[in-house]
């Protein structure tokens, strides 16, 4: 008898430990997917945080709040769209003179459409429409939470299919980071057909994703990604682990564009290598050695403006 009461208050101290960690790691998965409205965040910059600041955001991640879009030049239009889930999608339109067809852009997480806008002005003076879009939870568009590519698939088809209706032909997709995860997904699942895709830093799966944000944190990987990825899909009601743009990439049907920076701290090599290797279309990867996780036109803007303008106008 007097061994096993020993034994239980131990289990209990792990029982405990074990439903505290899992509390720890709920807060980061539901903080990472979850974008408050602007002005509901208080931004105190890190070093006039207080102790208790910084341990609460370790214990239970960091608020973040929709980035503002910047103010753009050129645009044609600004159009509105709900998705068949309900999503309030805003996108802006730049119109080229006798335009060759239209690049529907989609930006990276945490990011909205004016980020792309410096690619959006490349675009037009290579003779393309542009359509930008702010994802869901993102910039000027509904909703608060973001399924890293899951759900924002959704997004992808609706602008696609919108700018269908409109009787553009020659309609080809451009996403960095999480917008190329989406489309990546919008294909597979939605069946889309676009002319030709460009897709910037994928993340290979869910799964990596996570893995590649823990390493930044200099946390070590498990099992603290494979609880992320499980809470995070819980959380909104999705499977994460099934979420592999690596296995979406099987079923694209045209032309591929493949880029990465060769310095990214998230994507690594092997996941840009697994995706292009299930491509089984016409396709090209192009590795920008003194790029990381970023916008890969502003770090290195001739090769991207080389690469790009030629990947078109093949």
């Amino acid at each position: 008898m007097l061994m096993k009461r020993p034994l239980k208050i131990f289990l209990k101290i792990v029982l405990g430990l074990f439903i505290l960690f899992n509390i720890i790691v709920i807060n980061h998965a539901y903080k990472f997917t979850h974008f408050y409205e602007n002005g509901e965040v208080v931004s105190i910059p890190q070093s006039e945080k207080t102790k208790s600041q910084i341990y609460s955001e370790i214990l239970f991640g960091i608020k973040a709040q929709k980035r503002p879009n910047t103010e753009m030049d050129s645009i044609s239009s600004i159009i509105k769209t709900t998705t068949p889930d309900g999503i309030e999608l805003e996108s802006v339109t730049i119109k080229a003179k006798d335009a060759k067809g239209t690049i529907l852009m989609i930006h990276g997480h945490g990011s909205n459409k004016s980020a792309l806008f410096p690619q959006a002005m490349a675009f037009v003076q290579m003779g393309y429409n542009v359509c930008l879009t702010d994802l869901r939870a993102h910039g000027s568009s509904g909703g608060n939470t973001s399924t890293i590519g899951f759900n924002e698939a959704i997004d992808v088809t609706t602008m696609y299919n919108l700018l269908k209706s409109e009787g553009e032909k020659n309609v080809i997709l451009y996403g960095i980071s999480l917008g190329a995860a989406s489309i990546t997904r919008s294909i597979a699942i939605d069946s889309i057909r676009p002319t030709k895709v460009i897709l910037e830093m994928p993340f290979a799966s869910l799964t990596e994703a996570v893995e590649g944000r823990v390493a930044m944190m200099k946390l070590p990987k498990q099992p603290i990604s494979t609880l992320l990825t499980f809470w995070g899909g819980t959380i909104h009601g999705f499977w994460a682990f099934g979420m592999e743009p690596k296995e979406y990439a099987k079923q694209i049907k045209c032309p591929v564009l493949l880029q990465w920076g060769a310095q990214d701290p998230r994507v690594t090599r092997k996941e840009i290598d697994d995706i292009f290797a299930n491509i089984s279309t016409k396709k090209q990867l192009v590795v920008y050695e003194n790029s990381g996780h970023q916008n890969l036109f502003l770090t290195e803007r001739d090769k991207w403006l080389s690469n790009v303008k030629a990947f078109l106008e093949q």
